[in-house]
């Protein structure tokens, strides 16, 4: 058997599936820019091909179940390491048992899979209460003179499409951009619609005037709700865990940049 290695697309992921089962059984599946060489075992580099992709996407839909291709795709943007092996896993011992498949809990791989797409679903609910926008200064778009809303954050996981909707539908009104720092990527939305395009933040206008009395606003709100004899950081912590405090205004600082 063969190692394969793939662009690092969920598209590209799938061609690996659909060569596993007509081209040659794979060892394993690994992104061609992680990949460590080894002596006792042979590799090949899988091009991503948009009609195989398609017919396993379609195959896992019909003979597994449209609620197990979400959770693969979920599983897919994890950023566990070995996402790619349990995933094919879960896949070959889905298309044998169909859609019991996910009620199948005494099977190791079924649990490890689940597991993963718990900790992707989470941290989906945490950003949707945790991500702090900032108005930057006001620039020409289109025919307006809009200040767009910006956000830095720095997800576990892959999750930027995931939450888009969210913030999309809820911010109709307002541009924005989501900056993902982890994967220089980013969410542009206007009027109800979304794009994700490679960024980095260099070239963001600074912060507007009236930002300082946000932030000050937004820090007074937090500490006059706080009741003190009730203040628990064990709890707060678990809810709104430190590895997001930097992004956060309520945790910053005054006077530390964007």
């Amino acid at each position: 058997m063969t190692d394969y290695l793939y662009d690092g697309t969920f598209e590209g992921f799938l061609t690996c599936v659909f060569d596993h089962y007509y081209v040659e059984k794979a060892s394993g599946i690994y992104k061609t820019d992680t990949y460590q060489t080894s002596l006792f075992s042979s590799s090949r580099v899988v091009a991503t091909q948009e009609e195989k992709a398609g017919k396993v996407y379609k195959a896992i839909e019909e003979k597994i179940s449209k609620r197990d291709l979400k959770r693969v795709y979920r599983v897919f943007l994890s950023s566990d390491p070995e996402k790619e092996n349990k995933l094919l896993s879960y896949i070959r011992l889905g298309f044998k048992e169909g859609h019991t498949v996910s009620m199948l809990h005494s099977y190791p791989i079924v649990f490890e899979v689940q597991q993963c797409e718990k900790k992707v679903m989470a941290e989906i609910g945490r950003m949707m209460g945790l991500v702090r926008f900032t108005a930057l200064k006001r620039i020409k778009l289109g025919q307006c003179d809009r200040e767009i809303l910006y956000s830095l954050i720095e997800p576990d996981h892959d999750i930027l499409e995931l939450i888009a909707d969210h913030f999309s539908d809820r911010m109709k009104n307002d541009p924005f951009i989501i900056y993902d720092k982890k994967r220089n990527k980013a969410i542009f939305a206007q009027s109800g619609n979304w794009y994700i395009y490679p960024f980095d933040n260099k070239e963001l206008p600074v912060p507007g005037e009236s930002e300082a009395e946000y932030r000050n606003l937004w820090r007074k709100y937090f500490e006059v709700i706080a009741i003190q004899e009730r203040i628990n950081p064990s709890c707060q912590k678990r809810f709104m865990p430190v590895r997001y405090w930097n992004n956060l205004t309520e945790m910053r600082l005054p006077g530390k940049p964007v």
